[in-house]
This record gives structure tokens, sequence and C-alpha cells, in this order.
């Protein structure tokens, strides 16, 4: 099987061209939520039918959390503690260091959430999050119940405060989410077309604004075949996003610059290891890497990585 799949021929210097798809683990359901942890040096990730938080240290994964409460999205706050979604609890929580979770926000204006599924951390200390219905329309990511909120949405919480505010209204079903290089651009997935020709663009883009209000762009990218579930950022500003077929890469411009091909469908990436230049994936059952030759963008937790660029 290839490796990559150029398409513009800038991406040839995204990448290595000599390095390999590595298969780390497999035995999962439907892995979720990849968040590295460079202080420790470990990934931490979802599996969410089986209601459990992994863990991988040196290629060897063990079970970090379980019961999860069906675990989803994860990234890391300022302080370094873990912000997971969790579709069981239809919340949004946070491990602290003593390893207490902390409830931070499961309503709106008093309905609850419907099943909160990927998270992003604002250099303000906000909490940034998707809540489409996933986990509540089976019994297989979570507990099969009503929407009390009867929509799915974007919502942010205020580090001081915890109010939370609905930021987006106009999604089909939100999912993977992650702001640009500056902060100035939010991109958000929506993953309610199915597959379908005539369903939601995959990626949209909204300029944030003071305030925390959001212009919406527009179109950010269509991703064939569908469908970008989660996505990240590097560090000239190009995104990293799931697909079908691998992980597709685009400009900050939304031009498609090429693929990493993976023989699962992926769900989610993010970037790693000692020099922030390996990036893991999630794709279905299985943990996957390769190495690249661009960074991920610095985290807010985290000091740069070491060693020559």
């Amino acid at each position: 099987m290839e490796t990559y799949r150029i398409v513009d021929g800038s991406f040839r210097s995204l990448v290595i061209s000599h390095a390999q798809v590595e298969r780390l683990w497999t035995g999962g359901r439907w892995l979720e939520g990849p968040v590295y942890w460079a202080d420790a040096g470990m990934l931490v990730f979802s599996d969410i039918p089986n209601d459990r938080l992994l863990r991988a240290v040196d290629e060897s994964v063990t079970v970090f959390r379980s019961p999860s409460r069906h675990a989803n999205g994860n990234t890391r706050d300022r302080e370094g503690r873990l912000v997971t979604c969790e579709h069981g609890s239809r919340s949004v929580t946070r491990t602290e260091h003593t390893g207490a979770v902390t409830t931070l926000a499961d309503r709106y204006q008093g309905k609850r959430f419907n099943s909160p599924n990927d998270v992003v951390a604002h250099s303000d200390g906000s909490v940034w999050f998707t809540d489409p219905d996933y986990g509540i329309t089976t019994d297989y990511e979570g507990d099969r119940a009503e929407s009390e909120i009867g929509g799915c949405h974007v919502y942010r919480l205020d580090p001081g405060t915890r109010t939370v505010t609905r930021v987006i209204d106009t999604m089909v079903k939100p999912n993977g989410l992650a702001f640009s290089l500056d902060e100035s651009i939010l991109y958000v997935s929506d993953t309610g077309g199915g597959g379908k020709p005539d369903g939601p663009p995959n990626i949209r883009r909204f300029r944030v604004q003071a305030d925390a209000v959001l212009d919406d762009l527009g179109v950010f990218a269509v991703v064939d075949p569908p469908a970008s579930d989660g996505f990240r950022i590097d560090e000239h500003g190009n995104l990293w996003t799931s697909a079908g077929d691998g992980v597709h890469c685009y400009a900050p411009d939304g031009k498609l610059l090429g693929k990493v091909l993976v023989p699962e469908r992926v769900s989610n990436v993010a970037f790693g290891g000692p020099k922030h230049n390996r990036l893991f994936i999630t794709a279905t059952t299985s943990l996957y890497s390769i190495y690249l030759a661009v960074r991920g963008a610095p985290a807010i937790d985290q000091p740069p990585p070491v060693g020559p660029h």
C-alpha cells in the first residue's frame, strides 16, 4: 500500500519520503480523542464503545481510566490538566493533578447537553467544545436518550465564571474543532451529511471576534472521501484532518496538499513525540503513527520541543 498521495508539490516538504505508517496497537472498537503529554511522554486516547481511556507509552498501551463514562475528545488546559468530553455523563470534565474529576459543564440554560464530542482549549483559559448527538442516538457510544436541547451546537465555557455560551447554532452535527495559530480562526467540521452529496460541507471556518462572537467565513474544505471528524494544525498553519481513506492535509487557504493513507477509517489525530513531529492517528480499531517533516502547532500547556528542526 502506498503511504502518500501527493496532490500539490509543496506536500513533499511536509513529509518524509521513506517514513511509513506504523500500527502501534489494535483492539479497540472506535478509537478517538488522542492527546499527547510531552511532560509524561505518553499519548492518551479514548475507546468509546469499550468505555475506557487508554495510554500509550513507548508503544505499550495500557488502561488509563475505566470506566471513562464513554469519553470521546480530549485536550489539556493551560495548567496541563486533562479536559474530556464524556458521552455517558453528557458533560465536559477536567481531571485534576490529584486524579479527581471535576465537572466543568453539563448543561446549557438548564438543559442537558446531548453528548459533548470534541474540545479545544484557548490561550485565554476558555474551553470550546462541540455537542452532536452521537452519544444518545444509540447505546453503543453512550446511553440512548432524547435530546433536551433539541439541536447540535458549539459552546464556549468561560474560565472565570463557568458560564456556557452557545457560539454556533447553524451546523447539523458539529464535530472536530481547532484554532488557527493566532487563534483568529476557529475551524469546525460538520459530520451531519453522512457522506451524502447534498450533506453539509465537512469543514467550515469562523473568524473569532471580540467577546467570542464568531463571523462565519463559509466553507474551508470538503473532505473526500468523508468524513472529517477530528483534526490538528501544524506549525505552518496547515490543517491535518481525518478522512475516510487516511489523513488529509490542507493549506491555510483551504487547498488540498496531500494525503497520508491509512488502512482504516480515521477518526482523529494528534502531534506528539519529543520533537512534536510524530502524527498519532486513531483509526477505528487501531492506533497508528507516522513521522513527518513538520511539527505540530505549539501546545499552550507545554514547552517547545527540544532538538534540531
